[in-house]
């Protein structure tokens, strides 16, 4: 087996490390992360510069991108030999409710699955996490799972891992997405010149955090395992907006 690794936080970021060495162990591993931390990147892909990379002497490579940029050229072109799946953390900090819509750790997993590998992203429940070890173990776990018993391909495994000693985990659950209030207010300062700038508020508390959602299985000591899709339709609603038209048409005669 043959696993692309990536993440958000840059090549450098400790989680990365720790879960290339523990995956080393059961397959052939590539790490090709961005040159520094990109977290909040989403899914953005750089169309308007040439992508910059570096080959360490580790093996590693690093690019001057964001984490959807990092599997893509993997993926595309980069590495001779094909990619099994792709793994992508692990996160300093969870990810969690509303924060897959701007995670970069998240999105090197989506662009994963567009190019039709099983992918995963991984995430530490909290900030500056002891525990990494622990979600390096679960990792393995999962991936030597998913290798035996295979996920509907339009799967992604979106998981978050209590900042506990592995034998402390309550166990696994499968969750569905919380989500948060809305986020903090944009916090204003000065620059050096004093001119104004403005940083970007933490994100809210959590909303929708009751059983069953990954907030409550974090908090619980349970590692949440999230499936996520691609497709963002919300098919409940096509009628509605189907009458909603009707009425527009029906209105301007």
């Amino acid at each position: 087996m043959r696993i692309l690794i990536s993440n958000d936080d840059g090549y450098l970021a400790p989680g990365i490390r720790v879960l290339a060495e523990e995956l080393a162990t059961v397959a052939t591993i590539k790490v090709v992360a961005p040159d520094r931390n990109r977290s909040g990147a989403s899914n953005a892909l750089t169309l308007t510069q040439p992508l910059r990379v570096h080959q360490h002497s580790d093996g590693v490579v690093s690019v001057e991108g964001t984490p959807a940029d990092c599997v893509l050229l993997a993926v595309n072109g980069l590495l001779l030999e094909q990619t099994d799946m792709v793994v992508s953390g692990i996160n300093d900090g969870p990810n969690m409710g509303d924060d897959v819509l701007y995670s970069g750790t998240v999105a090197a997993a989506v662009e994963g699955r567009h190019l039709g590998l099983p992918a995963l992203a991984l995430s530490m429940g909290k900030h500056q996490p002891q525990h990494y070890d622990t979600g390096a173990r679960v990792a393995l776990e999962l991936v030597r799972h998913m290798e035996s018993h295979p996920l509907p391909a339009d799967t992604i495994l979106n998981v978050n891992v209590p900042d506990l000693p592995y034998e402390q985990l309550a166990g696994f659950k499968s969750t569905r997405l919380g989500n948060r209030h809305k986020s903090e207010p944009v916090i204003p300062t000065n620059d050096p010149r004093g001119s104004t700038v403005y940083w970007i508020g933490p994100a809210g508390a959590e909303a929708d955090a009751g059983p069953g959602t990954d907030f409550d299985a974090i908090k619980n000591g349970f590692v949440s395992v999230t499936p996520l899709q691609i497709d963002l339709t919300r098919y409940t609603q096509k009628k509605v907006i189907e009458t909603w038209l009707e009425q527009r048409y029906a209105l301007n005669g």
